[in-house]
């Protein structure tokens, strides 16, 4: 079993397609293909962890696109997903929802170190820890308020190919560069 990590999926928002500039015509086009990449590297037996932003729609929309989507889904909501109670969320396909802003990783895996907090907005953490977030897209971080050396953004577009990654391999590669 791995762990995965993503954020900003945004399914169903055309207009992201617009903001961060997508390459897709439409959002169908988007959902499919973010379905199609995130099934290429998940795994039924695996874990995902959403960072917030996960889709917009109605909740025959959303529990289609969660249907589809292989893991055991966990949310850490996003601003656009705090208009949805956990329910909804959970009712959709997603197993733990978190409505905190933001979430120790051994929390949700004691086995993990408390260095690492994950959230949607970027945060403010002790040097010796980790920020992995989204909410950014492909905006910079703004290092007048951030060390970039502590925080990771996850968002979509900034991952290869909007796949999402694998966690493990993102954190020894940040510790590695320390």
């Amino acid at each position: 079993m791995s762990i995965y990590i993503t954020s900003d999926t945004h399914f169903y928002h055309t207009n992201v397609i617009k903001y961060c500039n997508r390459p897709f015509s439409d959002s169908e086009e988007m959902n499919n293909f973010m379905i199609k990449q995130w099934n290429s590297v998940v795994s039924n037996n695996d874990t995902i962890i959403h960072l917030g932003d996960f889709g917009f729609g109605n909740k025959e929309q959303i529990t289609k696109i969660c249907s589809q989507l292989n893991g055991n889904k966990i949310l850490i909501k996003g601003n656009h997903d705090l208009r949805k109670g956990d329910g909804f969320w959970l009712d959709c396909g997603f197993q733990t929802v978190y409505k905190r802003k933001q979430v120790p990783l051994n929390e949700i895996f004691p086995e993990w170190e408390a260095d690492i907090i994950l959230s949607h907005y970027p945060i403010s953490v002790e040097q010796n820890q980790l920020n992995i977030h989204g909410h950014i897209h492909n905006s910079p971080l703004d290092t007048t308020l951030f060390n970039k050396e502590n925080h990771i953004c996850v968002c979509v577009e900034m991952l290869d190919n909007y796949k999402p990654i694998d966690l493990e391999k993102l954190i020894l590669d940040w510790r590695d560069k320390k």
